[in-house]
């Protein structure tokens, strides 16, 4: 059971609250009780503590809060979030069912928990051309050339087997997404039963990856809330429209980009999906 960090309940073990809470603040008194019952803790895919022997792994998600126009908007702050299973998937409750159907972590970059952003300095700069691609990354490439533009190997590729049944059994495997940490940004592709994965969106991470700008405003790397003022004062000048995006993310209209988030730590920083027209976000 995943426990929602905003509007799921609240949620205590042996008297110590899981849910809500700063993120950094909940590893030390998971320590101290797992040393009270000789319990061994570990640090999961995101940098959080998880106890098999208890069946918790924790995590953080985005908070948000209505304003008092009844807006609601993203802060730029992480709570805490968790996951319970039961004992038989407490050793490896990511890569079990059913966990894994409906939260697969396996394209996501392992964190140790360091959650370290690179300095604004030591980002290289990518210019961004609306619809066509971002850097060296054009629209419509396939992987391999993909991979040959940026000089690096995929650390990571993400996927699947189609749905349904084929006569000559499960059918091809259909790349979804590659990650390129050196560089840091994720090379997302439009693929189906029959049509070869072509570049459709290319995702700039935003603690490692490079810095891209909108019209002078920096898209990486940057505060949440920053980044989004900056595009709303943008359309209040009547200077451009703006769009929501599936998280609150925000983007200008017409031009398929948006502004998204990424945790760094009890924080966010903003990172940005560029696509081309054709390709539609679904989360």
């Amino acid at each position: 059971m995943q426990v929602n960090a905003i509007d799921g309940p609240r949620v205590q073990l042996r008297g110590v609250d899981l849910i809500g809470r700063m993120p950094s603040a909940v590893p030390s008194d998971i320590h101290d009780l797992s040393r009270q019952e000789g319990a061994c803790v570990r640090v999961n895919r995101s940098g959080d503590p998880e106890v098999p022997a208890w069946g918790v792994s924790m995590g953080a998600e985005q908070d948000f809060e209505v304003l008092p126009q009844g807006y609601v908007h993203r802060t730029d702050r992480m709570i805490s979030s968790a996951l319970f299973v039961s004992p038989e998937l407490a050793d490896a409750p990511y890569t079990c069912d059913p966990v894994v159907r409906w939260w697969d972590v396996s394209g996501d970059e392992p964190n140790p928990g360091a959650w370290l952003v690179k300095a604004e300095q030591d980002r290289a700069h990518w210019v961004w051309t609306p619809l066509e691609g971002v850097g060296s990354l054009r629209f419509g490439m396939d992987p391999g050339q993909v991979a040959a533009a940026r000089d690096e190997v995929p650390a990571a590729r993400h996927g699947r087997y189609p749905f349904g049944m084929f006569p000559e059994g499960i059918g091809e495997w259909i790349l979804h997404d590659d990650r390129f940490d050196t560089v840091g940004v994720t090379a997302h592709y439009s693929c189906g039963f029959g049509h070869p994965p072509v570049l459709g969106a290319v995702t700039v991470h935003g603690r490692t990856g490079p810095q891209v700008e909108f019209d002078g405003i920096p898209l990486i790397g940057r505060k949440v809330s920053t980044s989004d003022t900056a595009l709303i004062e943008r359309a209040d000048n009547d200077e451009m429209s703006l769009l929501v995006g599936c998280n609150l993310d925000l983007g200008p209209d017409g031009l398929n980009m948006f502004v998204r988030a990424t945790r760094a730590g009890n924080s966010v920083v903003s990172e940005a999906r560029f696509r081309q027209g054709e390709w539609e976000d679904h989360g």
